[in-house]
């Protein structure tokens, strides 16, 4: 067992936690959580004894082996992908090349000398065999195939593929390793969906013990079964995983708001007791020991959990066309070599849609080919007229300088007023106030670096919204303004993540980018978002673990039809596609040369009010089967809410609970978005 015991940290004046203590045993997974800067990932080098504490300890047991996964490597690279990976089991390979020597010296010596080698080489295949020695490449690419390498891939070297990559070769290096203590700093930022799902499956049944960092809550709830919460400069440890912290979180906020209203009355009626006897002789020996009593008592001090968070929001964006992304039977890829083909995508203004798919499937030259930096191999990519676009990807966070204050940089990226807002004003909603502009871009962690440029790029207001893994290096509470801020943003927004949390609150729609296609999915499918775990998918859901209420109110009754009322054709209780017809007026059905002109004319103007209309039936139409096709799924969950024997197993109801609030959420949205768009259409029929 490695014991942790009162570490305490500073860096100059700033002091990042104190008094910080845990346990790691076998089979323990911790997840390390905390605000950007608060010092997780020095705790994690001061285990591994990259850096030592102001005060306390870490204690370990001899030969204890640990495994770390950094944010960022300096590893220089010799061999090939696979070999490099079979490296982290140097402790099995030198086995077996005392092996061959011993397997050599059977057959040079003889009599004791040769029984003694017999007798050794038993030993050393016996543990050789017990540490899966003879599977070992075996394990090696069955690990690297789940974290996405191609068998192509596994014979390439190292030194030739990009840093995430690279960082996928070092966790399946650890992985085969399997270390005593396993520690990951972040170590979904490299990963695809599918990637991150397999990870899961695998830590979930890690033999030793695990501490890892992670912004990711479905991650976390799948893997940690104890959370630590570095903040306001300590530590404390919650048993569960993240849906468990937060309710645990929210009662000991509570109970130290009691505590400290209790205390308050308390040292009120003592101040009383004071100031009524201060002056008199007979009460002086009372009086001084209250006041004693209050100078030595320590103050309860409830934190304030807004100041984990930062606070921005985009500026509101110019309107844009209709159709913001058309692309039609487009062929895409490099030097005549095609990545995706038949690529078919139309986006029209306001829509939220995330692109998903394995890393290297073809997601960020398709985003390339929207914005406009790479043209089709053939067919059409177009922007629709007055679309404007931020472009966010994570070689921007390479490109700050290091050697600059947080200030210079932006001032050298955007100008000291960026359209008329104040650059302190812009900084500060990044989580950038008071002396913060004025520290070096190189001490800043990597997710304030990320924060820093999110708001060079978000600061002008935009109609099109292209995140390419936007929370790679972001805070839980960053992850949490994000979150909020694209949920109002009423821009579109492509978005490529890993973060299926992230991506079931902020996008209604999914992209998969697969085996050279791309497929359009008009809602977030759980198993198109995960299609590697549908198990894992299901687990994945649960995040509150807030208990609810169900009522009227909350889970309407319903018969299966599809509609709340039970009637074809509806959405809460009102009728769709009543107004989707061609027109209002009537006609004259006399006869004669008059009446022939009234008829003409009259078609006429249908003719004209059908052409003028077009677009609003059409967006009438698709709504109306989206909000029909979200009520019906709403229906579904409510049918399954209403077994008894879901409530008998707790992660199913929390699952079903949480994605009926969120196809409820949508439901109610589409049926908002169908009335307006039926309102301004029959308002463009009267016309």
């Amino acid at each position: 067992m490695l014991t942790v015991s009162g570490l305490s940290k500073s860096h100059g004046a700033r002091s990042l936690f104190s008094d910080v203590t845990f346990r790691l045993s076998p089979g323990r997974r911790i997840a390390l959580i905390g605000a950007n800067g608060v010092g997780k990932t020095t705790i994690l080098e001061i285990v591994m004894g990259l850096q030592d504490p102001d005060a306390g300890e870490v204690s370990r047991p001899k030969d204890y082996r640990i495994g770390y996964l950094p944010q960022e490597l300096t590893e220089a690279w010799t061999g090939t992908v696979l070999q490099e990976v079979l490296r982290g089991a140097d402790h099995i390979t030198a086995l077996e090349s005392e092996l061959r020597e011993l397997e050599q010296r059977m057959t040079e010596v003889s009599g004791t000398e040769h029984d003694q080698v017999v007798l050794r080489y038993g030993e050393i295949q016996s543990r050789f065999e017990t540490l899966g020695g003879y599977q070992l490449e075996a394990e090696a690419k069955r690990i690297l195939g789940g974290l996405g390498f191609s068998a192509a891939d596994m014979d390439r070297p190292l030194q030739e593929m990009s840093g995430g990559w690279q960082m996928r070769a070092v966790l399946a290096r650890l992985l085969l390793q399997q270390p005593d203590v396993l520690m990951l700093d972040e170590p979904t930022n490299h990963l695809d969906v599918d990637s991150v799902a397999w990870l899961e499956q695998q830590l979930v049944s890690w033999p030793g013990a695990l501490l890892f960092v992670s912004h990711d809550r479905d991650f976390i709830d799948a893997v940690a079964e104890r959370v630590i919460e570095l903040a306001w400069g300590t530590s404390s440890e919650y048993v569960g995983g993240f849906a468990e912290f937060v309710v645990a979180r929210e009662e000991r906020l509570a109970s130290l708001e009691a505590a400290a209203s209790r205390q308050a009355r308390e040292i009120e009626r003592v101040e009383r007791f004071i100031e009524r006897f201060r002056y008199k002789a007979t009460k002086a020996r009372q009086v001084q020991s209250r006041i004693k009593t209050l100078e030595k008592l320590e103050r309860i001090e409830v934190p304030k959990v807004d100041d984990l968070r930062v606070k921005f929001a985009f500026p509101d964006p110019p309107r844009s066309s209709r159709l913001v992304i058309e692309i039609e039977d487009a062929t895409i890829g490099y030097d005549g070599q095609p990545v995706l083909e038949h690529v078919n995508l139309v986006v029209e203004r306001g829509q939220k849609l995330a692109l998903i798919g394995p890393n290297g499937a073809g997601k960020s030259t398709l985003l390339k080919v929207i914005i406009g930096q790479l043209a089709p191999l053939a067919g059409l990519a177009r922007l629709g007229a007055n679309v404007d676009v931020a472009y966010f990807a994570q070689h921007q966070v390479d490109a700050l300088d290091l050697d600059r204050t947080v200030g210079q940089e932006f001032r050298h990226k955007v100008g000291e007023q960026p359209k008329n807002r104040n650059m302190r004003t812009v900084l500060g909603s990044f989580g950038f106030s008071g002396d913060a502009v004025d520290r070096l871009v190189g001490d800043l962690s990597g997710g304030e670096r990320t924060r820093l440029a999110l708001a060079e790029i978000m600061c002008n207001p935009v109609n099109l919204l292209v995140l390419d893994e936007p929370t790679n290096h972001l805070d839980l509470p960053s992850c949490d303004v994000l979150e909020d801020a694209l949920r109002v943003y009423p821009g579109t927004v492509l978005l490529v993540s890993h973060d299926r949390y992230l991506i079931r609150n902020t996008v209604e729609e999914l992209v998969a980018v697969r085996d050279g296609r791309v497929v359009h999915h008009h809602e977030v499918d759980e198993s198109v978002l995960s299609p590697t775990s549908a198990v894992m998918a299901t687990r994945s859901v649960k995040r509150s673990g807030r208990p609810v209420t169900r009522s009227s109110s909350g889970l309407r009754a319903g018969n299966g039809s599809g509609s709340p009322s039970g009637r074809p054709g509806t959405v809460g209780g009102r009728r769709l596609g009543a107004t989707a017809g061609v027109g209002t007026g009537s006609t004259t059905t006399a006869g004669g040369p008059k009446g022939k002109a009234r008829r003409r004319e009259e078609a006429e103007r249908r003719n004209a009010q059908n052409r003028d209309t077009r677009d609003l039936r059409k967006s009438v139409s698709r709504l109306e089967k989206k909000a029909g096709q979200a009520d019906s799924t709403v229906k579904e969950l409510e049918a399954r809410l209403a077994d008894p024997e879901v409530y008998a197993d707790k992660d199913l109801m929390n699952d079903l609970i949480d994605r009926h609030e969120t196809a409820k959420r949508r439901a109610d949205r589409l049926l908002l978005e169908w009335e307006e768009a039926t309102t301004a259409l029959e308002q463009a029929e009267r016309r």
